[in-house]
């Protein structure tokens, strides 16, 4: 027979699964799907490599998203099945039982690739551990971080790359970055952001006393390098003067001196170094896309800054989670609540029980 408890799970997914496909609707994914593939069939988007991987990767994230839902469905109609059985033989309704928490499973799953819908959160991540004060003790935590997000990038199959490392005097390390490279890095990690906190007995202290000690964690997304500028012919303004000079044969006697405006920003560049008008063109365009370049740089530095936001100070009072290792063990995140009691095996990487509660959390507000 199945327990009451089952049967009210049963009800309460189907209506969780219900809102996700209303949501989403999978129609409209396959839908958009066929258009994407009829994309990537045609030989002009090759031309754009970058387009071609943004195309390919939606093509993917669609993919897995219709596999999870025939999934799930698939789950439902064995359940159906199961429930009508159940009531005259035990060791279905036991398979009734396992099948109810592999629903439970897949859904949450769904539900957190819905959640990572920012353009962002596909991008590779730099994650940076830095002590806060207390010497070795803190050191020694940020270097234990340091180790439990790159045993998390490991059993994601994600790639690490340590980028900066600088040692703690004693122990530990006074600052640390590493490249976690992998498809959604930055849209799991980023709420990892923050303070952390560790209560232990101290290695480091003679009379085994208990420490508590404070790192911070920040995540950043890797944005890429290759800005590309385009200069529109509408967007430009080209005047031609005569160039100025000390006098002699040298002066430019024609008007092959040239000022470009840039109309949508107001920027203005101008040469008359060349001999010829099409020469000083060609300067004053490269000029001109030089600058273009440096504001968008400073624009996708203000973008880091808004998304990295304010560190606030690493001690009492701003820590994210807690890490106690005695008198009992247990981690907690101050966020979420959630609470696991095997200290151990967060430590060595286990994270996803806190980093889909975070997830989940902050979708909601």
């Amino acid at each position: 027979m199945i327990a009451y408890e089952t049967k009210v799970k049963i009800d309460e997914l189907r209506d969780k699964f219900e809102g996700l496909s209303n949501l989403v609707e999978p129609e409209n994914l396959k839908r958009e799907l066929a258009e994407l593939e009829q994309q990537l069939s045609n030989n002009e988007v090759w031309k754009d490599p970058k387009k071609a991987a943004e195309v390919s990767r939606r093509i993917r994230h669609i993919k897995d998203l219709l596999t999870d839902f025939e999934k799930i469905k698939k789950g439902f109609e064995d359940v159906d099945v199961g429930l009508e059985l159940a009531e005259e033989d035990n060791e279905i309704a036991q398979h009734v039982e396992q099948i109810v928490v592999e629903l439970e499973k897949n859904i949450k799953r769904l539900e957190l690739e819905l959640i990572l819908n920012d353009p962002l959160d596909v991008n590779n991540a730099y994650l940076s551990v830095h002590p806060g004060a207390g010497g070795t003790e803190s050191h020694d935590w940020a270097q234990m971080l340091l180790r439990m997000y790159m045993r998390w990038a490991e059993k994601k199959g994600f790639g690490v790359e340590l980028l900066d490392f600088q040692p703690g005097e004693e122990a530990g390390v006074k600052s640390a970055t590493i490249l976690i490279k992998g498809e959604y890095a930055y849209g799991l990690l980023k709420y990892e952001r923050g303070v952390h906190r560790l209560v232990r007995i101290s290695p480091f202290d003679a009379s085994h006393r208990r420490h508590t000690s404070f790192a911070s964690v920040n995540v950043i997304p890797e944005i890429e390098e290759d800005i590309e500028i385009e200069i529109r012919p509408e967007d430009l303004k080209i005047e031609t003067f005569r160039a100025s000079g000390h006098g002699g044969q040298y002066v430019n006697k024609t008007d092959s001196a040239v000022r470009i405006t840039h109309i949508p920003t107001g920027i203005v560049v101008s040469c008359q170094s060349e001999r010829s008008q099409h020469q000083n063109k060609a300067v004053a365009l490269k000029m001109l896309k030089a600058r273009l370049y440096q504001m968008e740089v400073a624009k996708r530095k203000e973008q880091l800054e808004e998304i990295q936001g304010e560190l606030k100070d690493i001690a009492w009072g701003n820590q994210i989670r807690s890490y106690v290792l005695h008198p009992y063990k247990m981690v907690k995140d101050h966020r979420t609540e959630v609470e696991v009691g095997n200290a151990d095996a967060v430590l060595d990487g286990e994270l996803d029980p806190f980093i889909e509660a975070e997830l989940l959390y902050f979708a909601k507000k």
